[in-house]
């Protein structure tokens, strides 16, 4: 039975997803987020039917595995597009090393402004980086890596919707500064959806979700033991 219900939640949500992924290439429109939208979609449906979240949590077990795959297999733009770490290596290095310092350095003087405890602030200073590096960097500096996740989770699906809008208001049409900056901002999410804008800028978001993390790892300790104490 338990296999039946799980099978039947992998199906219902892949065929939101398409639904979604259908209606965002439609009408191109950023509030038709995928992963926002088919999320939403899901949990009305589960709270709806009256469905606990245990009980999809085994489908949703068998798909996020996928995850790992998924992430290596963003190594296949970025060797197709390898011209351009050549091409503008010191430009990429610096832009994410700087983009990552300047995305902590401002949820410390907000968080700080605002008076938050030392626990929330260190939970939150990771937020641009992958869950793996939020939730360690959290743990080893006294924070909570429950609410790193939520940070993380929040600050990818906020940048994924308004991200690459806000970078054409701006008028930042270059495919490798749009891939450089969803990845740096949005890591995972922000990648999935530069990649649905062109394999340039999804090989580039890659390449940014995977320094911003490094960059976190090394800085925000520093940050922390700095500022916060």
């Amino acid at each position: 039975m338990q296999v039946m219900l799980s099978a039947g939640f992998i199906i219902l949500t892949v065929g939101i997803y398409l639904l979604c992924r259908y209606l965002y290439f439609r009408y191109n429109h950023p509030l038709i987020n995928i992963v926002l939208l088919s999320a939403a979609v899901i949990i009305a449906i589960l709270v709806v039917g009256k469905q606990d979240y245990a009980a999809y949590t085994p489908a949703k077990d068998v798909m996020t595995f996928l995850l790992g795959p998924a992430t290596v297999a963003l190594a296949v733009p970025l060797y197709r597009n390898r011209h351009l770490l050549k091409q503008y290596g010191i430009a990429i290095f610096t832009g994410v090393g700087l983009g990552t310092l300047v995305s902590m350095a401002s949820v410390l003087f907000i968080t700080q402004i605002g008076g938050l405890s030392r626990e929330i602030i260190v939970s939150i200073i990771p937020k641009s980086s992958t869950v793996p590096f939020a939730v360690e960097v959290a743990a080893l500096a006294g924070g909570n890596p429950a609410l790193a996740v939520a940070f993380v989770v929040a600050t990818g699906t906020f940048g994924s919707v308004i991200g690459l809008s806000l970078l054409s208001r701006f008028k930042i049409y270059n495919p490798v500064a749009r891939g450089l900056a969803m990845g740096t901002v949005s890591h995972g999410q922000g990648t999935a959806m530069a990649l649905l804008e062109g394999e340039q800028q999804g090989a580039m978001a890659g390449v940014a979700m995977a320094l911003a993390g490094i960059f976190t790892s090394v800085l925000a300790p520093v940050l922390i033991a700095l500022f916060v104490g």
